[in-house]
């Protein structure tokens, strides 16, 4: 950027030049793409996902991706009063010069800085104002699973996993670029030979008069009825950057991270990405740790995190763990271990980590009571949490983390209390003196999230949720536990933006002209801009049970577990009936056609 950047809060967040960042002659290649994340600089560049994109992209020749993050308030005042467009770290050049401008989704209060970002590049905000001489706004990642809130303002939508079909993209962008049509042409003809890609402008939904979708359609012929996630059967092949970029300031996650495999075995009901990401699948421990010692010896990072949904249910990770400590005792690089299922086992390789701290573990119960775990189908006893955590304090922790969820399905007062009740047993557990023990309990609130089997279900209010966070204030005697709550009021408007349907994105659109930016942060969350913007609709997107019947925003877009598998699973959440993990035994959910991963073996 060409702004004097000594009077803004951390100026190396806009630019670049870090270690390994890539360098090509813009003017040389056929496609240019700027990998967005709408967030802020540090957040962005611990993303994994970010980096395996950002470098699977540039190794083709014909190909320069580049960077940009939301700037942070002070950054877009000073842009704003200067008239200075957002540009890319790597060349400052504007977004709007570039072929495609993409945004990856991780998390929906995340959406106004979509808008804002386009606004901030100079790019029509909707994308029926565009014209061929802007770019072609794209977005991926688990949120865009639901397009529909974003649809106005997307030109399409790649679905899926970014190493199975973004090469298509490309191929049939190249070809078109080289024929000379328009980017109308390429968003109605090419991109629709492209199964992962849904291009919103080519469908339209009726509405009944409650609301309810009555009908969705394509306007186009070429248009097709079902658009398929991407996937990439084998994790072995799965393009690794060995060479990631060091950022040049602290970020939230600073060092080398190992994706150890993806997807999840567990069938947890709550879980949108246990059920996205089907069917798991893992990585060999040796590939693994050829992939540690590449990105040690190309960083320099003095720490390795190791990745996924669920660590302790990678089968190779005692035989990796092991591997790694042996590889890197001398190093003085340290090895951190994600949250484990706590038994002698896993409290023997923690013990072993370099320069690990007895200071916290970390569980994630969910549920107080073992009714409610088994509506959620978490799979884990109270009594493998009590035998866990003793474990624990023998082997000489003694501060723990514990996460639950309050406004689950069929949830009562009783299970609400249960919470604490908990809490106090696990107190009771420790039996030392010194160090004091302290047990921090960290209490969110459910958001019903789409392709899961609660997608059709409730959601509390924001009262509600507070009464229940009330509740669990008053129950709490002991000073050894501690308790945090998620804003109530941020979860409807999550859960608003996680289920809503195309008309939604007005709401968006308001909030962000009122104003709204960051949503995710806390201090800058504005919650009368969101009321205003809102204007009571979440009573129907978030109070509102959903029939099974009922056509849902997202029904056009196949995850590869059947709708079917979906509804059985909320059946057996209200008998507390368990299914058992896909290591046990497959519930047939459909995920197996796509071929590869547990649910074969």
């Amino acid at each position: 950027m060409t702004l004097d950047l000594r009077d803004v809060e951390k100026p190396a967040r806009y630019i670049g030049g870090e270690v390994n960042m890539v360098v090509k002659d813009a003017k040389s290649v056929c496609m240019r793409f700027a990998l967005c994340f709408p967030d802020v600089y540090e957040v962005g560049m611990s993303h994994l996902g970010l980096s395996i994109l950002y470098f699977f992209m540039n190794r083709r020749d014909d190909v320069y991706c580049e960077r940009a993050f939301a700037p942070w308030i002070d950054m877009e005042a000073r842009m704003r009063e200067s008239h200075s467009a957002l540009t890319s770290l790597e060349t400052d050049e504007p977004l709007k010069a570039f072929d495609f401008v993409g945004f990856t989704l991780q998390y929906e209060m995340s959406y106004t800085n979509v808008i804002n970002m386009l606004d901030l590049a100079g790019i029509p905000i909707f994308s029926k104002d565009r014209t061929d001489d802007d770019p072609l706004i794209c977005a991926g990642g688990p949120c865009a699973y639901n397009p529909e809130p974003l649809a106005d303002f997307i030109d399409f939508f790649y679905i899926g996993e970014g190493e199975a079909a973004l090469d298509s993209v490309f191929d049939g962008y190249k070809a078109h670029k080289a024929s000379g049509k328009s980017r109308r042409e390429f968003l109605t003809s090419a991109l629709c030979d492209i199964p992962c890609v849904y291009t919103p402008s080519l469908y339209q939904a009726q509405y009944k008069d409650n609301g309810e979708i009555e009908a969705f359609f394509s306007m186009d012929g070429q248009a097709r009825k079902i658009t398929r996630k991407a996937f990439a059967p084998d994790a072995d092949s799965l393009f690794f950057p060995e060479k990631p970029l060091v950022p040049l300031i602290e970020v939230v996650h600073d060092r080398a991270a190992l994706e150890l495999f993806r997807g999840c075995v567990r069938g947890c009901r709550f879980c949108q990405a246990g059920y996205i990401y089907r069917p798991p699948r893992e990585k060999k421990p040796d590939t693994l740790l050829n992939q540690a010692r590449a990105i040690i010896s190309n960083t320099g990072y003095d720490e390795i995190s190791l990745l996924s949904l669920s660590a302790s249910d990678y089968s190779g990770f005692n035989e990796l763990a092991d591997k790694l400590f042996d590889d890197f005792a001398d190093k003085k690089v340290n090895i951190s271990l994600p949250s484990l299922r706590v038994d002698a086992v896993s409290l023997d390789i923690m013990t072993k980590a370099q320069g690990v701290r007895k200071s916290s573990l970390t569980f994630a119960p969910e549920a107080g009571s073992q009714r409610l775990r088994d509506v959620a189908n978490k799979g884990v006893t109270e009594e493998d949490a009590l035998n866990g955590v003793g474990l624990a304090f023998e082997h000489g922790w003694s501060k723990v983390k514990l996460y639950f969820m309050i406004g689950l399905p069929t949830e009562t007062e009783d299970d609400v209390a249960d919470i604490i009740r908990l809490a106090d047993k696990i107190t009771k557990l420790y039996k030392k003196k010194s160090p004091p023990l302290r047990v921090n309990v960290s209490v969110s609130c459910f958001v019903p999230k789409p392709f899961t089997p609660f997608q059709w279900e409730s959601q509390n209010s924001a009262d509600m949720f507070s009464d229940k966070q009330l509740f669990l204030k008053s129950l709490k005697r002991d000073k050894r536990i501690s308790l945090s709550y998620h804003d109530p009021f941020v979860s409807v408007v999550e859960g608003v933006l996680a289920r809503g349907d195309r008309r939604v994105g007005g709401t968006i659109f308001t909030a962000w002209k009122l104003g709204a930016r960051f949503d995710g942060w806390s201090e800058l969350f504005k919650r009368e801009v969101w009321k205003t913007a809102l204007a009571g609709s979440e009573e129907f997107y978030t109070l509102r049970a959903r029939s099974v019947e009922e056509i849902l925003p997202w029904d056009h877009i196949d995850v590869g577990v059947r709708k079917s598998h979906l509804i059985t699973e909320r059946e057996k959440a209200y008998d507390e009936r368990l299914t058992p993990n896909c290591r046990e035994a497959c519930s047939m959910c459909g995920a197996r056609e796509l071929a590869g991963g547990t649910c074969i073996v």
